[in-house]
């Protein structure tokens, strides 16, 4: 039917169907058991790990039994909770260290970059430590550690979905100049909120080095347009009515100023195309570009690590709640 949508997801013998048409959806049901043999398990509790909690004030998605059996299964239940997955300005290199098992290593950062699909708490801490997959220390398998030690504080944690009136979507986006010791590379990050939900993020070493802090910004700038673009088509397949321009925040006033200036010198030569593609979007209306204080830039939890006061300041921005901790 015209205006109807149902949603069909498949995991090898995993299925969630969704959609806003209860008689569209009981048709769809009847279809598939016709066949294939099937059970229906009622509304969705528990998916591939993640466990999913209804309440009149919205969803919420967790993955607290997946954060107990992973402290379980590496002795670290009783272990003493750390207040942020690392410690404040920690930097990992590659130089000197005693030796450890890469495969104990590996299988402990796959978990974790799993846990991290409902846990952009731990995005950024996930994205360093995978980055010595292969040339691995002590040290690393001890930043590991540490992740664990924030997650046996915090195992309950998870997104919350709320129910509002809000209809915009909104990109915040950061860089951290330079801030891998290994390479000079900036950490780019990028969450994006549909409806005032956060529904994508990123932390992510950049692929060249920057040589200002604005080309670093610039970079990040067009990978959460380019995630802004792509999240317009979704909503446009879902048929769902939306609000533009996206708008676009930033904490670096010079990358937002030459980003909305059209004269080109020769400072901004190297970001000529960044350059290009962002003023292309702002002028044909997709997106508006406005400065943030670095104090509520939400991706800068996923740039850099933190303190502990404002690590827990821009979390509680992330949408994260812990449906466990006594009322």
């Amino acid at each position: 039917m015209e205006g109807k949508i149902a949603i069909l997801i498949v995991y090898v013998d995993d299925i969630i169907i969704t959609g806003d048409d209860r008689g569209e959806l009981d048709t769809l049901k009847l279809y598939l058991a016709g066949e294939f043999e099937l059970k229906d398990l009622g509304a969705l509790r528990c998916f591939l790990g993640m466990e999913v909690a209804r309440s009149k004030s919205g969803i919420t998605v967790s993955q607290r039994k997946y954060v107990l059996d992973l402290l379980r299964d590496t002795g670290m239940l009783g272990c003493r909770p750390a207040e942020t997955p690392m410690e404040p300005n920690a930097k990992l290199d590659i130089e000197g260290g005693k030796d450890v098992d890469r495969e104990q290593y590996q299988r402990l950062v796959g978990k974790l970059i799993y846990l991290s699909h409902t846990r952009p708490d731990i995005a950024f801490a996930v994205s360093v430590i995978r980055q010595f997959m292969h040339s691995l220390k002590k040290k690393h398998l001890n930043a590991v550690y540490g992740v664990l030690r924030y997650l046996k504080g915090t195992p309950g944690k998870g997104l919350f979905f709320k129910r509002g009136n809000d209809r915009m979507v909104e990109i915040y986006t950061d860089a951290d100049s330079a801030g891998s010791s290994v390479d000079r590379r900036s950490t780019s990050g990028y969450c994006t909120y549909v409806w005032g939900n956060l529904v994508t993020w990123r932390s992510k070493k950049q692929p060249v080095v920057a040589r200002s802090s604005a080309e670093a910004e610039f970079w990040a700038l067009a990978r959460g347009i380019c995630e802004g673009i792509w999240l317009r088509r979704l909503l446009s397949v879902l048929k769902i009515i939306k609000s533009w321009p996206m708008k676009l925040y930033c904490d670096n006033k010079a990358a937002v100023n030459i980003a909305q200036n059209p004269v080109h010198n020769d400072r901004t030569k190297h970001v000529e195309v960044d350059h290009h593609f962002i003023k292309e979007k702002i002028d044909d209306g997709s997106v508006y570009l406005m400065h943030v204080p670095t104090r509520e830039q939400t991706a800068d939890v996923l740039t850099k690590s933190l303190h502990k006061p404002s690590f827990e300041n821009l979390v509680s921005k992330l949408g994260m709640v812990n449906i466990y901790e006594p009322a």
